[in-house]
């Protein structure tokens, strides 16, 4: 593509998840002509990668269905993947945006049939599954990937394996002649959608993440208990193999922390509550989990839930900021500290630990092509210095799913009073 049709009545979302769908959406069926621009070859964003929502633990596919036949339905929208905004300019109601659309090398006439990934040889590790499984250098990024085509791994062209995919695809759908491009187009209002990134955890030096093997990330071990998963759903030890039933779960790993993150991200403490059914419904009886918190902060509709866990005999509640984690001769991770109930120290071996880490913005402070008012986390304020500019969803704070798109509908609507005014202006 190297043209988008648009005005400035247009309103253009950039970040494709689940806040940027839903406020794409929402203004798209009032009737105004939206861009999406979304980062990665795919939209929906993280929720792709949960295994089940909290606190119903139904899986997300229902609603990314619905979502997607939305999209597919309306005319006002327009899709423009493995595409980022490299700057915008003007003021609210006359922005002249600037997005890169890097190539994904395989054309509209791709049917998702996959004679390309089988005839290419060349592995990478998966972005999908947080490089815990390997993906061919032609591959769908998964299987409810919306555009449903396939991608050519820049790292495979003009080699071997391009010509492969290429001579393997029957329907003239892999170009390996398409080239980065950059497009500007006018927009009346912006809405910021860039979502949030899992902290790095390998920051958090005393737990060893980057050391040693059996300890994880709650958004790996969600990708874990997934079916479609690097595992096939089992939850082992990436170590050995070895079924994993003794399992902790580190809370607050890097947030509410003045080394790393100073903000409560909402959502870890249901989260892990969560991934502690995962394992009992793993493992029944035999199932035995640690949570190791601070506090936990399950208010409103979720108590009911972390009732329920609590009630469970093979949970165990630790009120403690684990201290470090060691790892013994076995390759169990060891957690130590102090339980601050009862000022007892503690020296716990485990098959896994799980670190509950936090969320942080997507794009950081000094990347947005744009004067925007951001705080101190790093989120975007709402501000009147924002002009015509509107945070959706977990750029503006940590949110959990049901309140980012509830956040991301506001969104659409202060975007569309903006465009208003200017289809009255000139009408």
């Amino acid at each position: 593509m190297s043209e988008v049709v648009a005005s400035n009545e247009t309103i253009l979302v950039v970040g494709g998840g689940i806040s940027g769908m839903t406020a794409a959406l929402e203004a798209a069926e009032t009737g105004k002509k939206v861009v999406l621009v979304e980062k990665r070859p795919f939209l929906g964003g993280r929720v792709t990668q949960l295994h089940k929502y909290f606190p119903k633990l139904c899986h997300p596919t229902c609603g990314l269905e619905i979502n997607q036949r939305r999209a597919k339905m309306n005319p006002n929208l327009t899709i423009l993947t493995m595409a980022e905004v490299t700057d915008l300019s003007g003021e609210a109601g006359n922005y002249t945006a600037k997005v890169k659309l890097s190539p994904r090398y395989v054309n509209d006439n791709c049917t998702a049939c996959g004679e390309c990934g089988k005839a290419v040889e060349a592995e990478f590790d998966n972005e999908f599954d947080y490089g815990m499984s390997k993906r061919k250098g032609a591959y769908l990024p998964h299987l409810m990937a919306h555009p449903m085509q396939y991608v050519i791994d820049p790292a495979i062209i003009g080699t071997d394996d391009a010509q492969k995919a290429k001579d393997a695809c029957k329907y003239d759908a892999v170009d390996l002649e398409q080239t980065e491009q950059e497009i500007d187009f006018p927009c009346g209002a912006v809405i910021w959608a860039t979502g949030w990134r899992p902290y790095d955890a390998a920051k958090i030096q005393p737990y060893g993440y980057d050391r040693f093997d059996n300890v994880i990330t709650s958004v790996e071990f969600e990708r874990m208990a997934d079916a479609k998963g690097p595992t096939g759903g089992k939850l082992i030890r990436p170590s050995d193999g070895k079924e994993a039933k003794n399992v902790a779960f580190i809370q607050c790993a890097g947030s509410r922390d003045r080394n790393h993150l100073y903000h409560c991200s909402r959502i870890c403490c249901m989260a892990s509550l969560k991934q502690t059914t995962y394992v009992a419904d793993a493992w029944g009886d035999d199932a035995d989990v640690t949570i190791y918190y601070i506090d936990i902060r399950a208010i409103d509709r979720f108590e009911d839930f972390y009732n329920k866990v609590k009630a469970n005999e093979n949970v165990k509640f630790v009120k403690s900021k684990v201290a470090n984690i060691v790892q013994d001769k076995d390759g169990n991770p060891v957690c130590r500290g102090v339980d601050t109930e009862g000022y007892n120290r503690y020296e716990n071996p485990h098959d896994l630990v799980v670190l509950a880490i936090g969320m942080e913005p997507s794009v950081s402070a000094d990347e947005f092509p744009v004067k925007i008012e951001i705080n101190r986390e790093g989120f975007i304020e709402q501000s009147s210095d924002n002009g015509g500019v509107f945070a959706a969803g977990s750029a503006s704070d940590a949110l959990d799913v049901n309140r980012a798109v509830q956040h991301a509908t506001g969104a659409a609507l202060r975007a569309i009073q903006v465009v208003n005014r200017v289809a009255g202006t000139e009408g």
